[in-house]
């Protein structure tokens, strides 16, 4: 037995000491080794982590926050002077309509390029485009360049695209987002325009005249039926509220809606056409038909018709269509879902309305027409026919005095109003241009 076994002691030599050296530096490198390793791992999730974040805000920033449904209503009249009326015709001073409950609003000024007081035309295409538009002018051009619409924008951002109106869809309201002239009175040319352009998905109102050759009824001197040449091109063509109620949104998501040769009948009316479906119909309506698209969807509405009536010193009429331009407010905020973006702007007024002293707190409906407690007319008009009595399907309509007799009234210098709810509606606050409008739908778009 050796000495080392003996007194368990172990001697070592200098090349065990050095081979002892060797593997206690091998354990230490692969230590760092493995360190190194679970360090990258570490910074690899790390940045995995960052990439997520970052991703969900983009998420959140760019693509939770853009509505998928944007709607905005256009309507003449829509101004202070003709909403304290409507409310008080409704329900009394104490009444409050479905636009006055938007969390949002704005005084918008509505002058053109050229005049201080805007047209139609002009006064939609300045809120298409961004860019002041001239009277009479259906399109604004930089250099040669005609600047594109809102639509267009929208279609080219992959969103469905839609625009309804209830009096011809050829008038310059509703043309103003798919068509572009310097007459824009003339309407067989806007309706060839809808028809040989790229195409809005969904399109409903009247004006189908414009659309049928003269052999058919319609006015056209070309000879084209215009509704034929979009039905072969994919569109759903419907002629009633029936049609329109039974087009299902899963076969066609094109539809063409003509429902009348001219303008669709005045609220009053809808009892002696009862094919014709109102503005509330449409926008529901068209709202199933674009909310399809993955992309979301861009809807313009043109209440017409109050301009059409306000043009006439129609006053009760008048104020019966800015309730049914609240009506169908109502069911866009209904169908359209709670994060959508809705604005409901005036165009212009037309006319020069008043509501005369002194109706009572709870005068409503009749009690605000006809002679005041005063002795005076409730209702006046600054331009406009001779003040009498018209008949129409549902009856007599009656009509209110001018300061200025013309056989029919013209656009006043007056801000109009703008209210909104939904991303990006915030910016609409005090007085502003009406250029604005563009500029906050196209920042949701």
């Amino acid at each position: 037995m050796n000495n080392a076994s003996k007194g368990h002691c172990v001697t070592i030599t200098p090349q065990g000491k050095l081979q002892i050296e060797i593997a206690q530096t091998a354990v230490r490198t692969q230590t760092f080794s493995m360190n190194k390793k679970t360090r990258n791992r570490l910074l690899a999730l790390g940045c995995l982590f960052v990439f997520l974040a970052l991703g969900a805000l983009f998420y959140i920033t760019w693509v939770v926050q853009r509505p998928f449904s944007i709607i905005v209503f256009f309507a003449d009249n829509l101004s202070p002077s003709v909403l304290t009326p409507a409310r008080n015709y409704q329900g009394g001073a104490d009444h409050r309509l479905v636009i006055e409950k938007f969390p949002n609003l704005a005084l918008l000024s509505t002058h053109a390029n050229d005049f201080a007081v805007a047209d139609s035309a002009a006064a939609t295409i300045s809120m298409a485009t961004g860019q002041k538009g001239n009277n009479g002018m259906l399109a604004v051009a930089r250099g040669k360049e005609v600047l594109p619409n809102l639509v267009e924008i929208a279609r080219q951002r992959g969103r469905a695209t839609g625009v309804v109106s209830n009096a011809s869809i050829t008038d310059a309201t509703a043309a103003a987002f798919y068509a572009g002239t310097t007459d824009p009175l003339d309407y067989p040319l806007i309706a060839r325009q809808l028809a040989e352009g790229e195409g809005v998905d969904v399109i409903l109102g009247g004006g189908a005249a414009d659309f049928f050759p003269d052999s058919e009824g319609g006015r056209r001197k070309d000879a084209r039926n215009l509704a034929q040449e979009m039905g072969e091109k994919g569109y759903d063509v419907v002629r009633s509220e029936i049609d329109l109620e039974a087009t299902p949104s899963w076969r066609t998501p094109k539809t063409l809606g003509l429902f009348s040769m001219g303008n669709l009948n005045f609220a009053d009316e809808f009892a002696a056409e009862a094919g014709q479906p109102s503005l509330a119909t449409m926008v529901r309506n068209a709202i199933r038909l674009l909310q399809y698209n993955a992309r979301g969807y861009l809807l313009v509405v043109d209440a017409g018709l109050a301009g059409k009536s306000a043009a006439q010193n129609e006053g009760e009429r008048t104020l019966r269509e800015i309730l049914a331009l609240d009506e169908a407010v109502g069911e866009a905020m209904k169908y359209a879902g709670p994060k959508a973006l809705v604005l409901v702007v005036g165009k212009r007024n037309v006319g020069g309305l008043r509501l005369n002293g002194y109706p009572f707190r709870n005068d409503k409906g009749a009690g605000l027409l006809g002679i005041n407690a005063q002795g005076a007319p409730s209702i006046t008009w600054s331009t406009g026919p001779e003040s009498g009595t018209r008949t129409s399907p549902e009856g007599p309509v009656s009509t209110e005095p001018a300061a200025s007799k013309r056989a029919a009234a013209i656009g006043v210098a007056e801000d109009v109003i703008a209210v909104g709810s939904g991303p990006g509606s915030e910016a609409l606050k005090g007085f502003q241009d009406n250029t604005e409008i563009f500029h906050i739908v196209q920042k949701q778009l």
